[in-house]
């Protein structure tokens, strides 16, 4: 980026400065924006008590803390205003707020107008965090000191002064984080788009234009990366101020990504066999090939072909848990959208047992239904959307007469004991919720934590 970040630490000293949301990503930046100067002011909309000692810790910072359910209505008469991601920028209290003249930005936006080393951006509905990891690892393996961040790693916003010109940063963004953004990084990957998130977004243009941000303000030398393969970023083509390279599973492209032959190239240059690759299901190629995309201009052939033939997946994503009694238990707990789980279930050879239900998105699951029921050999249903699925795969049963088993539980225990009983020796399940995990954990990583542990202790 060309901004200075001296100049931020010349803008924000002495500035009253709210930070909206006391969570573990914006802990740094409360202490960074301590140590410029600022005078910082915490929300949140827990109590003193469910805090801890976090709120005992900041209010020895010198720390204000506004908590409690009206925590919002105090928003009022700050200079600057960090939000947490998932704050809608039209919500009340920062209309309010900008009305009086409030400058409201998030830790995310800053770091990528102020980060001095070449910044990577992944985003997407699926296949973010694997194909932000891919691309960490080839650069590794070229010899660059990288960072990691956004929705995964660190903050690192506080890091910025540690980070050189000759570093690289790869960044996962989620749309919640793109909302609002008016500065995009120098390479922008969005490897496909489906419905998502529309229990926060207005619809599914909101939503497709929150990911366009990623690349809607980039320079002419930049370079996005785009999935030939999905009609909703096929379309982005045209729109993009830089660069594009395109991949594809499906069609052999002279400039790109792509499969030919069970073979993976990148303009026309071979890397590997899928034979050779680590990673389970063409989901994963795909993601490779946007991988490859991205860093062809910093890492080798050679790196994209090591990081192909030795990465095995990031916890959390088709992982393997355990084999029991002739039975392979597979932790999919990322698979937050039905697009997700059906990409997992696909990569599978055979039919398996699928837990799946959890937090509404306000998401149809017709397409998990209509695409998916062939991969399945019992529908194991938990959470809040468990009745919604249901009913998605019982309209199966009366316009196509495909009737697939079903069991409703109340618990991730009493799913995993349902599966256990009904599972026979050569029987894969996979916990594959195809929805968030709020109802009944505070993220897909506790989820999944909480999955293993019932299965290693099985």
């Amino acid at each position: 980026m060309e901004n200075n970040f001296n100049d931020f630490k010349v803008f924000i000293k002495g500035k009253k400065t709210a930070v909206v949301g006391i969570g573990i990503s914006n802990r740094p930046l409360i202490d960074f924006l301590l140590k410029l100067g600022a005078g910082v002011s915490a929300f949140d909309k827990k109590s003193e008590s469910q805090l801890g000692k976090i709120s005992k810790e900041l209010r020895s910072k010198g720390v204000e803390l506004i908590l409690g359910e009206n925590y919002l209505d105090n928003l009022n008469n700050f200079d600057v205003i960090f939000k947490t991601p998932s704050m809608r920028i039209d919500s009340p209290a920062l209309l309010k707020a900008k009305s009086q003249g409030s400058y409201i930005t998030s830790e995310i936006e800053e770091f990528v107008k102020y980060c001095p080393s070449k910044i990577y951006g992944v985003t997407g509905s699926d296949g973010k965090t694997t194909t932000t990891t891919l691309i960490y690892n080839m650069l590794m393996n070229e010899g660059y000191k990288c960072w990691v961040g956004g929705n995964i790693g660190m903050p690192l916003f506080s890091k910025i002064e540690e980070i050189n010109k000759d570093d690289r940063v790869v960044l996962e963004l989620s749309s919640f984080q793109l909302m609002t953004m008016n500065v995009s990084p120098d390479v922008a990957v969005v490897t496909n788009i489906s419905p998502n998130h529309l229990d926060i977004h207005k619809g599914m243009e909101e939503y497709v234009n929150a990911k366009k941000n990623i690349f809607r303000y980039q320079k002419n030398g930049d370079l996005v990366v785009l999935n030939k393969d999905n009609s909703y970023t096929n379309s982005m083509v045209n729109e993009a101020q830089g660069k594009v390279k395109q991949f594809s599973i499906n069609k052999e492209l002279n400039y790109g990504g792509y499969l030919k032959n069970n073979t993976l190239y990148i303009d026309e240059d071979m890397i590997c066999k899928i034979k050779d690759v680590k990673l389970k299901g063409m989901h994963n190629v795909a993601n490779l090939l946007a991988a490859f995309c991205a860093v062809q201009g910093d890492a080798s052939t050679n790196s994209m072909r090591k990081v192909a033939s030795t990465f095995q997946g990031v916890e959390h994503r088709c992982e393997f848990v355990r084999e029991l009694n002739g039975v392979k238990y597979y932790n999919d707990s990322i698979a937050s959208s039905p697009t997700r789980t059906l990409a997992g279930l696909k990569a599978f050879e055979k039919p398996v047992i699928l837990i799946a239900g959890g937090y509404d998105k306000k998401i149809p699951f017709g397409v998990l239904a209509e695409e998916g029921y062939s991969k399945i050999k019992t529908l194991i249903l938990m959470g809040n959307t468990k009745d919604k699925i249901k009913a998605a795969f019982e309209k199966l049963k009366i316009t196509k007469d495909i009737d697939v088993p079903i069991v409703s539980v109340n618990s991730l225990e009493e799913a995993v004991s349902k599966a256990k009983e009904i599972a026979v020796k050569g029987d894969i399940v996979t916990l594959s919720p195809a929805c968030a995990s709020f109802d009944m954990f505070p993220n897909f990583e506790v989820r999944g934590n909480k999955f293993k542990d019932i299965i290693n202790s099985l």
